[in-house]
Order: structure tokens, then C-alpha cells, then sequence
């Protein structure tokens, strides 16, 4: 099948053919056709399947067929995502594949001066890419009239759920018009999830790629058990030993991403920190300078990471393992993009043995497990509950069950504005 068959326009066929493509991926297959029938859609799809693609092409065919009967620009279609550099991700697609037709779009999210947004929305644009908090910002400055939506996106409603935005969502769709086409995407599925596509999808298709919950079968996993204080020394051997040049790097805190970066800097291995407490252009650079082979190792926590799209990224470490099961899915598919083969390494300490177990259970396999035989964990050592260090809130349901970790402190599951 090649993209001339799904019923796409010519100025859409030449954006593509310029980016190089001839074949759909097979979420592009399954949504376009359905998305261009006008019905909603729930599609469960991990990241490197191609899902941008998958509703910015047929977006864009729908918006020019549709021609709005307003005389000037008015926003026609809103996509929501959880993340700046996802919703600035998803703002490329739309310029890449819009390039031959006439839309201007805007994206808006925090972290940089609302001065700049608010120019560009008064000068009018149809399509708008932003985060729920920045979103609102502006609703409630009225400097932006959604009363003329005819598609709303959720993109990677997983997160934005995890994410405390489940509120925003909630305001947002309730001054939206009763009338409108609406793309539900999400790596994985929740019952949360299924609460959320209940209320906003109308007879929705349901379109799948993967089986649910599982990691995407191009990425090689593996679990290296090794003692807390010594997981630097055994990923600063790795890089070394497999002379690695891109490694996507994971903790659990912003704190540990900044310490561990700089440890790795001294050990002679260039790297960079990406979190939320992180300036939007700082956040931005450290992207490009991981892109542009500057640096070896971006470290990264979950949230941050978000919308990190590098087709050819070989290595995902796990430097630590998410206290959230279904984190693992979405930090793994970072890695093993656009039918490419990854490698997610995973290090893991006995205090996180029960986060283990909770990650198999819901990817359903056992992850095989390497012993360095100089690395191998001191077995005197016990296990100790984990800090979470002011990462996003954390649901009981997802929390190991030792009594150890149910007395840690739960964090807020307030929202996390425009992280």
C-alpha cells in the first residue's frame, strides 16, 4: 500500500514525498481512511509507529475539504499534548505536511514569554498545538475564541492523564462546541482512559497496533542487576566498553538527572540534563546538541522526555525504574523507532525489585537478566524504600506493595502545569 491509495490530496502527496516516505506505517494504514470517514477514533499506539503523522495528514485533508465559512482565520482544530516538546514536535509535523496549503498554525505551552503567542493567535491561525496549562492561560485572558473547533486531538492522553491535567481537559472540552470530530491517542490503556474516551468519542473505532501494554517488539530489553552505588560506575562501563555515541538516559528525580549528568561529565562522557525545572531554551539546546552528536548522554526524567523524537536513538537506559508500570512502556519507545531495532538497558537495585515484578506483569514476559560478574549486588545488602523526590504524583495502585513503601509520602497528584 503506498499513500497515494489512502485518499490523501495532491499538495499533502508532494509534503510527503519530500520527507522521503512512500509506504504508510501500519497506524497511518489503519486511522487515515477512518479519520477521513469523520469518525472518532480511540488508537492505542506507542511512540515511533508514526502516529503524528497518522492524524496531522488527515487533519489537514479534512480541513481543506471542510472550508470555513468564516470570512477571517479562526481555529479550527485544537491538539492537545502533554509536553512542550511534544506539542513543538506535532507543530513541525503540521508545517512539514502543510507546507502546500494555506493553514497557519500556532504552538503555545509555558515555560517561554506569552507575549509571542498572543501576536500570533491575534493575527489568526486554524490550527492550535498546546499544553492544557498554557491553554487555559489564554482562555482566560480571552485571547483565544475556541467556539469554532471542528477536531480536537488528545495526543498521548496517557500521560496528560498521569500528569494531574484530567481538571484542564475538563474545562477545556466543556467551552468546546457539541459538534466536532475527536482523536483519542494513547500508548497504553487505564481504566481512566477509558473513562475519558466514554465521555468524549462518539462511536468511536478503535484501532490498535501493538497489543496492549507491551513494549514494542523491535527493542532488545534487558535487566542488569547491580548495587544502588555502583549503578554510575556500571553506566559509565557500558558507554565506554560499547563505545556508545547517543544514549537517552532515565531517573526518577530532576535532582538525580542533574547529579548524575554531572558524574558522567566528569567520568569524560559529554552529557546534558532535561527536566521540567529546566528553562524552555536550556530544555531545547540540550536537544539539539544530543541530536547533533554534541553530547553522548541526555539524562532525562519522564515528563521531560516526552515528544524526544530521534528516529535512529540505539540505546534507552533505565538508569532508574519508574515507580509507575506503564512509564517503562513509554520510556523504552524512545528507542526501536520507525522499524529500527533499539536497545533499552535497565539497571536495577533491590530496592526495585517490586517496580520489576509490576513492569512484567504488565508487559506480560519476564525481562531476561544480565550479571556482570564484576558488577554483581552485595547480597547483604537490604532493600530500603525509595524517595521518590518530588517526581509527578503517584497513584496506590501503582505502588510497590511493601509496607516500607506504603509509608513513603505520597506527592500531589495536582497538576503539573506545561511540564
Amino acid at each position: 500500500m503506498s499513500f497515494t491509495t489512502l485518499g490523501l490530496s495532491a499538495p499533502l502527496l508532494k509534503a510527503i514525498e519530500d520527507q522521503g516516505y512512500s509506504e504508510p506505517t501500519p497506524i497511518q494504514k489503519q486511522a487515515i481512511p477512518v479519520i477521513l470517514s469523520r469518525r472518532d477514533i480511540l488508537a492505542g499506539a506507542q511512540t515511533g509507529t508514526g502516529k503524528t503523522a497518522g492524524f496531522t495528514l488527515p487533519l489537514l485533508e479534512l480541513l481543506s475539504k471542510a472550508k470555513s465559512t468564516k470570512t477571517k482565520h479562526c481555529v479550527r482544530a485544537l491538539i492537545l499534548t502533554p509536553t512542550r516538546e511534544l506539542a513543538a514536535q506535532v507543530g513541525e509535523s503540521v508545517e512539514t505536511y502543510g507546507k502546500y496549503l494555506p493553514f497557519t498554525s500556532a504552538v503555545i505551552f509555558g515555560g517561554v514569554k506569552i507575549n509571542p503567542q498572543l501576536t500570533k493567535l491575534r493575527s489568526g491561525v486554524d490550527i492550535v498545538i498546546a499544553t492544557p496549562g498554557r491553554l487555559l492561560d489564554h482562555i482566560s485572558q480571552k485571547s483565544i475564541d475556541l467556539g469554532s473547533v471542528e477536531f480536537l486531538i488528545l495526543d498521548e492522553a496517557d500521560r496528560m492523564l498521569d500528569m494531574g491535567f484530567i481538571n484542564d481537559i475538563k474545562k477545556i472540552l466543556a467551552i468546546l462546541p457539541k459538534q466536532r470530530q475527536n482523536l483519542l491517542f494513547s500508548a497504553t490503556y487505564s481504566d481512566e482512559i477509558k473513562k475519558l474516551s466514554d465521555k468524549l468519542l462518539n462511536s468511536p473505532a478503535l484501532i490498535e497496533v501493538a497489543r496492549r501494554n507491551t513494549a514494542s517488539e523491535s527493542v532488545k530489553q534487558a535487566v542488569y542487576p547491580v548495587d544502588k552505588e555502583r549503578k554510575r560506575e556500571l553506566l559509565t562501563y557500558l558507554i565506554n566498553e560499547g563505545k556508545w555515541k547517543q544514549v537517552l538516559v532515565f531517573t526518577r528525580t530532576k535532582h538525580g538527572a542533574n547529579k548524575l549528568a554531572g558524574q558522567l561529565e566528569k567520568d569524560g562522557i559529554t552529557s546534558a540534563a532535561i527536566h521540567g525545572n529546566k528553562s524552555q531554551n536550556a530544555r531545547t539546546k540540550a536537544l539539539a546538541d544530543f541530536k547533533d552528536g554534541e553530547i553522548r548522554v541526555l539524562v532525562a526524567t519522564d515528563i521531560a522526555a516526552r515528544g524526544i523524537d530521534i528516529d535512529q536513538l540505539p540505546h534507552v537506559i533505565n538508569y532508574e525504574l519508574p515507580n509507575v508500570p506503564e512509564d517503562y512502556v513509554h520510556r523504552i519507545g524512545r528507542t526501536g523507532r520507525a522499524g529500527r531495532e533499539g536497545e533499552a538497558i535497565s539497571l536495577v537495585c533491590i530496592d526495585e525489585h517490586e517496580y520489576l515484578a509490576n513492569i512484567e506483569k504488565l508487559i506480560k514476559n519476564d525481562i531476561p537478566k544480565v550479571w556482570l560478574k564484576d558488577f554483581k549486588p552485595d547480597p547483604s545488602i537490604k532493600a530500603e524504600p525509595i524517595n521518590q523526590g518530588g517526581g509527578r504524583g503517584s497513584n496506590s495502585r501503582n505502588r510497590p506493595s511493601n509496607k516500607a513503601s506504603q509509608n513513603q509520602s505520597q506527592n500531589s497528584s495536582g497538576r503539573r502545569r506545561n511540564k
